[in-house]
């Protein structure tokens, strides 16, 4: 698979990309989820979106992967507490940036318009991206994501959170408990009762903890979701959205519930909701299977 390499910069801060197809082709923006690096991208995504004449652009958010990681050490513990009890939260920096992060990739690329494809935080990402900037969107392709901010009453399940709390205080894992604890993210986040513990996924696994061994604690992935937690929810932004927009949700995700999805559908008014029976919170080729064809009609419209 070719693609080319290289990293935009603005205001101090260096975003890490990867360019896929002929530049002649039409570029679809990639914008991953909470501690994502840009090879947690499905290949089977990627190849669908070239095998269809798409460009498909993927980058590093801010803290994750070769992008530029910020210092501060926040307490996701903390953090929570105030999040619970609905008190104001300091971040670092906000899912405002991050969304210029997206647009400045763009401009370094020479890209006038995109298509915008978001998950989960990256939903979040590409709603501002999308109200804001309007005329830089050709459509909206939103996944498993949400525009208030996540609640108990809309957000993550119990484990879900533990899970993430336990993530955000790890420092200098060693390759084995960074599989393991993969194995119990994807099992807990995937789909239900898929064989996971493969030489596929110890390889791409393995590939992806040396890409950024350099950098071993989990405070990038605590200050991206205290910019979750500190965010105001965006319901205001997702109404003003004109972009033909596809939302797609799982119906036992465990980590944003699909209702988010059934909101959003209503707020965003050229919108269509697909809503997979057996779809958590990843994108498996089984599930990319049930929701390709909408989407090339979509991305061709």
């Amino acid at each position: 698979m070719d693609y080319r390499e290289g990293y935009s910069e603005h205001n101090g801060v260096r975003i890490f990309y990867r360019d896929y197809g002929p530049k002649e082709a039409t570029p679809v923006l990639l914008v991953h989820g909470l501690g994502a690096q840009l090879v947690h991208w499905p290949e089977h995504l990627i190849n669908f979106l070239l095998q269809n004449n798409f460009r498909p652009i993927t980058f590093d958010n801010r803290d994750s992967g070769l992008s530029t990681r910020f210092k501060k050490k926040p307490s996701i513990v903390f953090g929570y507490l105030r999040y619970f009890f609905r008190l104001p939260i300091k971040s670092e920096y906000s899912l405002n940036d991050m969304a210029e992060d997206g647009i400045k990739l763009l401009d370094h690329l020479g890209i006038e318009k995109a298509h915008i494809l978001g998950t989960s935080m990256g939903g979040m990402i590409s709603q501002i991206i999308c109200a804001k900037y309007p005329d830089r969107i050709k459509t909206f392709t939103l996944i498993a994501s949400t525009a208030s901010v996540p609640s108990p009453l809309n957000g993550a399940s119990k484990e879900v959170r533990e899970m993430m709390v336990n993530r955000s205080k790890t420092i200098n894992p060693t390759m084995d408990q960074v599989y393991q604890r993969e194995l119990k993210w994807v099992g807990l986040i995937g789909m239900e009762g898929k064989d996971i513990d493969t030489p596929k996924f110890r390889e791409d696994t393995i590939n992806n903890f040396n890409r950024i061994k350099d950098v071993k604690d989990g405070f990038g992935y605590a200050r991206q979701l205290t910019a979750i937690l500190s965010s105001k929810n965006r319901i205001k932004k997702v109404k003003s959205i004109k972009a033909k927009t596809l939302l797609i949700h799982g119906q036992e995700d465990p980590v944003l519930k699909v209702e988010n999805s059934k909101f959003m559908n209503k707020l965003i008014p050229n919108s269509n909701l697909i809503v997979i029976s057996n779809m958590r919170h990843l994108i498996e080729e089984e599930i990319l299977d049930q929701f390709k064809d909408k989407l090339k009609i979509h991305l061709s419209s």
